[in-house]
C-alpha cells in the first residue's frame, strides 16, 4: 500500500506538473485540424471524402524528424541566449501556431474553392507549427528528468493533452453551436469566434514556456559547430522543402489521369488514389533528397552534420538493438495506434451521421476526455507498478475490443445511453495504451539523440494510421459504417502478435 502512496505522490513533481500544461498545450492544435474542422467543413457544404481528406494536414506529425535536427541544433537569434536551446524554439513554435489558427479563423470556407484551398494551407502550417512543438516537448520530457519519471510524466502529458483537446473539441462546438451553427443553419461568425478562442487558449503554453527552467544541455553538440554552419543546414533544409513542394505540385494533372487509369484496373477509387498519392510523396522526397545530396557535393554544408543529424541516431538504434529486434519494434511502433486513430478521423462525423446534434456530442466527448485522462494516470501508475510491456499489451487489447463496440453502435442508431457506455470503454482504455506507449518510446531513446530518434518514433507511430485515415470517408462510403468499424478493429490484431514477440528479446520494466 505504501508503495502505490508514493508513486501518486510522484505525480507531485515539479517536472511531472510541467507536462500538465505542455500536455494542454499540444492538445488545443490537433482537433482543429481533426474533428472540430470537419464539423466546419460539413456544416460549410464540404462532402464528407474531401474534409477527411484535410487530416492530411496532420502528416507533418508524421514527418517530423525530416526538420528535427533544425530544431535540435540551429540557435536562434536572441531567443536561444535568453530561454536556452529547448525554450526558444518552444516559443517559436507555440507563437506560430497561434498565428496559424488566428488564420484559419479568418477564412470562410464556404465562400469559394480558392477560401476552401487557402483554409487547406492555413491547415497545413498548423500542422507544421504543432508537430515543431511536439519534437520540443518530447526532447523537454526525456531530457529533464530519469527514467523513473517518465511514465508519471507521460501520463501527466496525456492528462494535459486530452484536457486541451476537450477544449478544442468538445468546446469548439459548444461555442459554435452556442453562436447559432448548424447543420443546414451554417454560421460562419460562429465557427470564426471558437478559432479564435482556441487561439488564445495557447497563451497556458506561452506562460509555461516562460516561466519554467531549461533542462541540462549537452554543451559538446550545441556548440559543436559554427551559426554559419547551421545557418546553412538551415538554407539546405529550406531549398529542400521547396523541391518537394514544386515537384509535387506538378504532378497534380498527372496525378489525377494516374488515378482514374488505374480505378479503371483495380475498380477501387480509395485504392488507386492512395497508390498515386503515395507515389507522388515519395517522388517528392527523392527530389528533396537529391537537392540536399547537390548542395553536400558542392561543399555548401559539411557532409559531417548531415551524417550526425541524420545517419548516427538510426545507426545508434540499431546497434543498440540489433537487426530483428529493431525492425520489430519499428513495426510495433508503426502499428501501435493504428485501430484508434483510423477510426478517431471519422468518429465525430459518425456521431452526427447517426442522428446527434453538436450539443449532444459535445457532453459526450467531454465525458469521454474526462474517461481518457483517468486512464492515462492509470496507465502511468499501472506501469511503474508492473512494468511497461505489460501495460502496453493490456492497452493494445482493450483498444481491439472496445473499436468492435462501435460497430453495435452503429447498427442501434440514435442511443444516447449506448453512446455514453461505449465511450466510457473506448476513451479509459485509450488513455491507459497511451501512456504506456509514450513511456515506452522514452525509454527506447538515446538521450544522445533525443529529438531525433523521438520524432522518428513519433513519426512513425501516426503514418500508415493517418494515411489511411484520410481515405476514411472514402471507406465508409464503400463499406458501410459497420464493416469501417471491423476493419479498424482488426487492424490492431497484429499489434498483440509483434508485442508478445518483441516482449521475448526486449526487457525493461
Amino acid at each position: 500500500m505504501e508503495n502505490w502512496k508514493n508513486s501518486f505522490q510522484a505525480f507531485l513533481h515539479p517536472r511531472v506538473i510541467t507536462m500538465l500544461f505542455y500536455g494542454f498545450s499540444a492538445g488545443i492544435p490537433l482537433l482543429l485540424i481533426f474533428s472540430s474542422l470537419g464539423l466546419w467543413l460539413r456544416e460549410a457544404g464540404i462532402d464528407r471524402s474531401t474534409v477527411t481528406f484535410f487530416s492530411w494536414a496532420a502528416l507533418a506529425y508524421s514527418f517530423k524528424f525530416i526538420w528535427a535536427p533544425i530544431v535540435d541544433k540551429l540557435p536562434l537569434p536572441y531567443l536561444t541566449k535568453k530561454l536556452g536551446r529547448r525554450r526558444a524554439w518552444m516559443l517559436l513554435s507555440q507563437i506560430a501556431i497561434i498565428f496559424s489558427i488566428f488564420a484559419m479563423a479568418s477564412i470562410d470556407p464556404s465562400n469559394s474553392s480558392l477560401q476552401l484551398k487557402i483554409m487547406a494551407l492555413a491547415c497545413v502550417m498548423l500542422g507544421f507549427s504543432s508537430a515543431t512543438q511536439d519534437i520540443v516537448i518530447d526532447a523537454y520530457r526525456i531530457e529533464s528528468a530519469g527514467a523513473e519519471l517518465q511514465a508519471l510524466m507521460a501520463s501527466t502529458y496525456i492528462t494535459g493533452y486530452r484536457i486541451g483537446m476537450l477544449v478544442s473539441g468538445a468546446g469548439s462546438l459548444y461555442i459554435a453551436s452556442t453562436l447559432g451553427s448548424e447543420m443546414g443553419s451554417y454560421n460562419y461568425t460562429a465557427w470564426q469566434i471558437t478559432y479564435s478562442c482556441m487561439a488564445t487558449a495557447m497563451l497556458v503554453g506561452v506562460i509555461t514556456t516562460i516561466i519554467i527552467k531549461e533542462p541540462v544541455r549537452n554543451k559538446e553538440i550545441e556548440y559543436k559547430y559554427s551559426n554559419t554552419t547551421y545557418i546553412r543546414f538551415f538554407i539546405v533544409f529550406v531549398f529542400s522543402i521547396i523541391g518537394f513542394i514544386i515537384i509535387f505540385n506538378l504532378s497534380s494533372d498527372i496525378a489525377s489521369n494516374w488515378k482514374l487509369q488505374l480505378t479503371n484496373i483495380l475498380n477501387n477509387q480509395a485504392l488507386s488514389n492512395f497508390c498515386i498519392e503515395l507515389l507522388r510523396l515519395l517522388t517528392g522526397a527523392l527530389f528533396s533528397l537529391l537537392i540536399a545530396i547537390t548542395f553536400i557535393k558542392i561543399n555548401f554544408i559539411e557532409r559531417n552534420i548531415v551524417v550526425e543529424s541524420y545517419i548516427e541516431p538510426i545507426i545508434d538504434f540499431f546497434r543498440r538493438y540489433g537487426l530483428k529486434l529493431a525492425v520489430l519494434l519499428l513495426a510495433l511502433i508503426c502499428l501501435y495506434r493504428i485501430s484508434d486513430i483510423v477510426l478517431g478521423v471519422i468518429a465525430q462525423i459518425f456521431y452526427q451521421d447517426i442522428g446527434y446534434t453538436k450539443k449532444e456530442i459535445a457532453p459526450v466527448l467531454a465525458f469521454g476526455m474526462v474517461m481518457t485522462i483517468t486512464g492515462g494516470l492509470l496507465g502511468g501508475v499501472l506501469a511503474i507498478r508492473y512494468g511497461i510491456i505489460r501495460i502496453l499489451f493490456l492497452g493494445a487489447l482493450l483498444t481491439v475490443i472496445t473499436n468492435l463496440l462501435f460497430m453495435i453502435l452503429a447498427t442501434s442508431g440514435y442511443n444516447i445511453a449506448l453512446l455514453y457506455m461505449v465511450i466510457f470503454a473506448d476513451n479509459l482504455s485509450a488513455g491507459i495504451a497511451s501512456a504506456a506507449f509514450i513511456a515506452f518510446l522514452s525509454r527506447l531513446t538515446n538521450i544522445s539523440f533525443t529529438a531525433m530518434q523521438y520524432a522518428i518514433f513519433s513519426s512513425l507511430m501516426t503514418l500508415i494510421p493517418k494515411t489511411i485515415g484520410g481515405y476514411s470517408g472514402s471507406i465508409v462510403e464503400n463499406i458501410g459504417y459497420s464493416n469501417f468499424f471491423l476493419f479498424a478493429s482488426l487492424l490492431g490484431v497484429p499489434v498483440l502478435i509483434i508485442i508478445y514477440y518483441a516482449n521475448k528479446y526486449l526487457k525493461f520494466e
